[in-house]
């Protein structure tokens, strides 16, 4: 029966998008017909990554940034190596940028990211710090960086990829330094520093139920009963065609829901083999389709983000080779399958 559901899920989302292409000239032809995605949803949120070169120097860019999204979370910008390159000098132009552009066009913004184990600064990373030094260090980072947001960031990924695939600790500079509790302890210094900001923990490969989403499961069901100030869970949704749809996706987001956390998909693209043929382009606006079904009807998924929008700036090609073509608009920021995969999912609640 199960299986039967969501093959009547997976008919209805593609009769979905075929009727939205067939129904618009425009999609017929390439272009965008009028309105967004922000426009046919009020729950989820629906929100980009936003590469701020691309902002800057690219009107068309721009234009579908601010008619698509009502969200947006930086790519780069507000991570450690960009705010702080030099120990005790902050530089945040480019994340106060981004925040700007954000009001101006209504739209909130995703903090990312406080703790990580990559992007770091060479100051720190090369630096022989104690353990008690860096937990100082890290500390007034989270303090610093949240205060200068402090209230205009809605949500902020505030620990982020904490675990291995099989579920154990991730061997990180943090963990080396204080051991698990460093997790509690960020939340507690990012509540400190912004009361009101919605607090997540992020990871991969957690869509399906397994040894690393119930490693992540078992810790936030931990952090509440201890009253850590933990108010989500994010889902970053990379995947790939190659390999199979995370079929337990909804189950998995409802259980973490169930725990009285928000959750959210926070990351989403679907990378494919490059050049991408139409069989492929279409499995492809299935995944994206099924994704963000599954976030409308868990009714404590607030926000699905596309991480990235459009071909021409995708992180995907320079890490996955022969890949790419991972996310809903082309490298001519024209609407794929994939677009109206997801515009017709949003449409169902």
């Amino acid at each position: 029966m199960q299986q039967l559901l969501k093959g009547r899920v997976a008919t209805a989302l593609l009769t979905g998008v075929l009727a939205l292409m067939a129904a618009s000239p425009a999609a017929a032809h390439g272009r965008h017909h009028d309105g967004g995605l922000r426009d046919v949803t009020h729950r989820p949120f629906v929100g980009t990554a936003v590469d701020m070169q691309a902002l800057a120097d690219e009107w068309d860019y721009r234009s579908v940034l601010a008619r698509e999204f009502n969200m947006v979370t930086p790519e780069n910008v507000m991570k450690w190596e960009a705010v702080e390159p030099q120990q005790g000098v902050t530089d945040y132009t480019q994340a106060d940028r981004l925040i700007d552009f954000a009001r101006e066009h209504h739209q909130r913004v995703r903090g990312h990211v406080l703790v990580w184990h990559n992007q770091l600064p060479k100051w720190l990373t090369d630096g022989n710090f104690t353990n008690a030094q860096l937990e100082d260090i890290l500390h007034r980072h989270i303090t610093d960086e949240v205060s200068h947001f402090r209230g205009r960031i809605y949500a902020w990924d505030v620990v982020n990829e904490a675990f291995n695939e099989d579920g154990s600790w991730r061997d990180t500079i943090w963990y080396r330094a204080m051991g698990a509790d460093y997790v509690a302890k960020a939340f507690r210094w990012a509540h400190d520093a912004d009361p009101r900001a919605r607090l997540y923990i992020n990871d991969y490969n957690v869509e399906s139920i397994g040894p690393k989403s119930n490693a992540l499961y078992a810790l936030v069901a931990q952090l509440r009963s201890q009253h850590v100030p933990i108010d989500g869970a994010g889902f970053q949704g990379h995947l790939d065609i190659q390999y199979g749809f995370p079929g337990d996706l909804t189950q998995n987001l409802q259980r973490f829901a169930d725990l009285k956390l928000d959750v959210a998909i926070t990351e989403a693209d679907v990378r494919v083999f490059t050049p991408a043929t139409q069989e492929e382009l279409a499995k492809q606006a299935d995944y994206f389709g099924r994704m963000t079904q599954s976030c409308v009807v868990v009714r404590r998924c607030v926000s699905f983000t596309v991480w990235g929008f459009t071909d021409r700036h995708s992180w995907v090609p320079g890490v996955f080779t022969g890949e790419g073509a991972a996310t809903p608009f082309d490298e001519a920021l024209r609407p794929k399958p994939a677009y109206y995969a997801i515009r017709s999912a949003l449409q169902q609640r």
